[in-house]
């Protein structure tokens, strides 16, 4: 995150997570931009009729990050990884919901040719991309993590490194991985 120490970012974090609620209001404005990044690199894949733009992501993260209590955080790189994982889940029940109010209503797809080219086929649906990370993270958690942070949140394999603290050899075996596993998985659910 260009410009902010990582230093600051956990400092305010840790005292957020001693129930120190300013620190929430400190930190947000120190992450915002990060976060709209994120929330771009998610609706940046997305094609169809989706209503939500990046500040209102950020916004309705706000809302359920501000909610927690209990949570210890333990850096900047647990926070932003958190942050992608509710996003996409905001997304996920943004598309469910959509899809509920009209039998047979929109679907939200995303491309995944943007992102190192996942897969080579067409958009594949927010949901069966949903479910798909939900059974890379049952057996391979980290790359579920790394699939998050590239595709959705647009970060490089560097950064991707930084933010959970692995190697870029790591990053690429597991970037490699997930391609190839969720290549696999979404063929597979199509037929």
């Amino acid at each position: 995150m260009p410009g902010r120490p990582i230093e600051e970012i956990t400092r305010l974090l840790t005292r957020w997570s001693d129930g120190e609620q300013a620190a929430l209001n400190e930190l947000m404005p120190l992450i915002y931009e990060e976060l709209r990044r994120i929330a771009i690199g998610y609706l940046r894949h997305e094609r169809g009729n989706i209503t939500l733009q990046p500040t209102v992501l950020v916004h309705e993260f706000y809302l359920r990050i501000a909610d927690r209590h209990n949570v210890e955080w333990q850096s900047r790189a647990q926070f932003f990884s958190l942050a992608a994982k509710m996003m996409r889940n905001i997304l996920v029940d943004h598309a469910r919901q959509a899809k509920a109010v009209k039998r047979g209503g929109p679907h939200f797809t995303l491309s995944l040719s943007h992102a190192d080219h996942i897969g080579s086929g067409p958009d594949i649906a927010l949901i069966a991309l949903d479910d798909a990370l939900r059974g890379l993270e049952a057996i391979k958690p980290q790359c579920s993590k790394i699939v998050e942070l590239r595709f959705f949140g647009g970060l490089s394999i560097e950064e991707t490194a930084q933010v959970l603290g692995i190697s870029h050899s790591t990053v690429e075996r597991g970037w490699t991985f997930a391609r190839a596993w969720l290549r696999n998985a979404l063929e597979s659910s199509s037929e």
